[in-house]
């Protein structure tokens, strides 16, 4: 297998050297179960686990291997088993925090070039949830495009109206409109697909992915299910994240359909997401402006003439709100792992103490 097809370069390949050097071998993770992975190297695709040691030195699900990733492995002598002992550096990563209340991370794919953010113009159109995808991209360090799939279902002005809401709120992303029924729009993907590169598949169940990875692909390498006649959304097809090669020489990554998008970070994805808000609020008159009745607030005066809708106004609080909540989560589960830790270093010294004067306790008595 030639790795320069699925992104191998001369960057990797200076992050490799040590690697190599202690006989390891390079390897890219195609599929991730829940305790194994497939990789891709030269000698082919092999089943994967990663070290006992790689596993406890991992503080967090960040030291664990993700679909995408390029790890230094040490394959058996029959090439059809490795071990991962270690993950290259990543050049992106998009993830999102775990359902529930756990403050985790998921890695959903790494090292991907371009996000494509699917979604479909028929009555799963969501702009707020786009905004949540386009904010998780932006982070991730890709660049996100959206994918406008099932034109085939709405009539022609429709779609034209749904367009624009969307290059409203991503006016420097491309949108592309495409129908697995016409084939509509496919052709214009073909910049994101050549060789070297890494696309990722991300959206809701239902809005078609696994379709259009088939198309991409050429052949039915995904299930793909009917969606519910009542409310136009699918089922989950997608099971498990999967890298699949694609005939241009690129790769493609499909993911499983996500319910709910919890931001994980967003520093400056939020920035970019936002940056319309961001750039009038750099023009009211107090720093401090919260944009709600303060004099001179460029943000309200911006609603009022109509160049700013309230709902995305109302949209980029609330998700503040949520990512300021993730912060302080995160800030009190350190805090109780810390005191935590403290708690066992505090008994084991005790132990220990507690043996030594139990060890001089008995010498002693032997005197």
């Amino acid at each position: 297998m030639d790795l320069k097809k699925i992104g191998w370069n001369v960057e990797l390949e200076r992050a490799f050297e040590p690697f190599r050097e202690q006989g390891f071998t390079l390897a890219r993770v195609i599929v991730e179960h829940k305790d194994s992975f497939r990789v891709m190297a030269e000698s082919g695709e092999m089943l994967a686990e990663v070290s006992g040691k790689m596993r406890f030195q991992a503080a967090t699900r960040e030291g664990i291997p993700a679909v995408g990733d390029w790890v230094a492995i040490r394959e058996t002598a029959s090439h059809d088993y490795a071990v991962i002992q270690a993950i290259l550096p990543r050049k992106s990563k998009f993830s999102r925090k775990v359902a529930g209340g756990t403050t985790d991370e998921q890695i959903v794919a790494t090292n991907v070039d371009t996000v494509l953010l699917v979604n479909s113009l028929n009555q799963d159109f969501n702009i707020n949830r786009l905004e949540r995808y386009l904010i998780t991209a932006w982070e991730s360090g890709a660049n996100p495009v959206v994918v406008l799939s099932k034109a085939d279902q709405c009539e022609a002005d429709v779609i034209e109206r749904k367009v624009k809401r969307v290059g409203a709120i991503a006016p420097s992303v491309p949108i592309h409109v495409l129908s697995a029924v016409t084939m509509e729009g496919f052709d214009s993907l073909a910049p994101y697909l050549g060789e070297g590169q890494t696309v990722a598949l991300v959206g809701s169940s239902g809005v078609g992915k696994s379709t259009i990875i088939n198309i991409l692909i050429g052949e039915d390498v995904q299930k793909v299910t009917e969606i519910r006649l009542k409310d136009d959304r699918g089922r989950h097809t997608t099971t498990h994240r999967e890298l699949f090669m694609l005939p241009s020489g690129g790769v493609i990554i499909d993911t499983p359909g996500m319910r709910e998008l919890h931001l994980w970070s967003a520093n400056s994805g939020m920035a970019k997401a936002f940056d319309d808000i961001e750039q009038l609020a750099a023009q009211c008159f107090f720093n401090d402006c919260q944009h709600r009745k303060e004099p001179r607030c460029a943000v309200q005066l911006a609603i009022q003439e109509g160049r700013l809708s309230p709902n995305r106004l109302a949209n980029y609080r609330n998700l503040g709100g949520e990512l300021a909540a993730l912060s302080e989560r995160a800030a009190r589960d350190y805090r109780e792992v810390k005191e935590e830790k403290g708690k066992k270093a505090a008994r084991r010294l005790i132990d220990k103490e507690r043996g030594r004067k139990s060890f001089k306790y008995h010498k002693s008595r032997t005197k």
